[in-house]
């Protein structure tokens, strides 16, 4: 169980979290992975989900190595989808504003910790309209290691001068769970529902459904109910 009252930092995931991305990702790796001749949903895309994409790109490779094309130009053109796809169609996940409006009252600090690289968190922040809620924003993309990796909520944690033992991770992927769990933060699954669901989740110190859940928790928590 985790204690509220110890909370002074909330670091959120990206995709699936605060913006409803994970379909396009999904849509997009099915594309462009086609281009090179893997079926993505036939070869289990699901086991890269949360990874960094230049490492889902590296996996994938070294499981089917392609000749057409290389790995970069992969990672770019993936990207590119993701972008576009946001710009247009780029959704929030329920309760996105609500939550960050409740923990800005409480004067906590907000972060950001993301596998996804810095172009596409601030194509989301901007389309969803929130970047002015987050004291940090971090990318892992020039972090040493990815998701599952810890660095990310460890710089991330660094940044916002705060113990990790007082931030709340939100996360929806089981390789987010993971980093948040090893950086020694309390962590809050919430899983997005367009993937298979891992009993592996379990991990994490709190599972709910949607932000808007885990603020009723939060009031509930409040008012001694929790």
């Amino acid at each position: 169980m985790i204690d509220f009252e110890t909370i002074d930092t909330v670091i959120f995931d990206m995709d699936g979290v605060l913006i409803d991305s994970e379909p396009m990702w999904k849509a997009s790796e099915i594309k462009v992975f086609e281009t090179i001749g893997i079926d993505f949903i036939k070869v289990g895309g699901e086991k890269t989900v949360g990874l960094r994409i230049d490492e889902v790109v590296d996996y994938w490779y070294s499981k089917y190595p392609w000749k057409n094309k290389s790995k970069a130009q992969v990672v770019e053109e993936i990207m590119l989808e993701m972008v576009n796809g946001i710009k247009a169609n780029g959704q929030p996940m329920k309760g996105v504003v609500e939550i960050l409006e409740f923990f800005r009252s409480k004067g906590l600090k907000i972060g950001l910790a993301s596998s996804s690289f810095r172009v596409l968190i601030d194509t989301s922040l901007e389309k969803l309209g929130i970047k002015d809620y987050f004291h940090s924003t971090l990318s892992a993309q020039h972090c040493t290691y990815g998701k599952p990796h810890p660095e990310v909520y460890i710089q991330s944690a660094i940044t916002l001068r705060s113990e990790p033992q007082n931030c709340l991770v939100i996360e929806d992927s089981l390789n987010g769970v993971i980093a948040g769990k090893a950086a020694k933060m309390n962590v809050v699954a919430i899983p997005d529902g367009t993937h298979d669901v891992s009993e592996q989740l379990k991990v994490a110190d709190l599972r709910v459904n949607n932000l808007k859940e885990l603020l009723q928790v939060l009031l509930n928590y409040g008012r001694g109910k929790v």
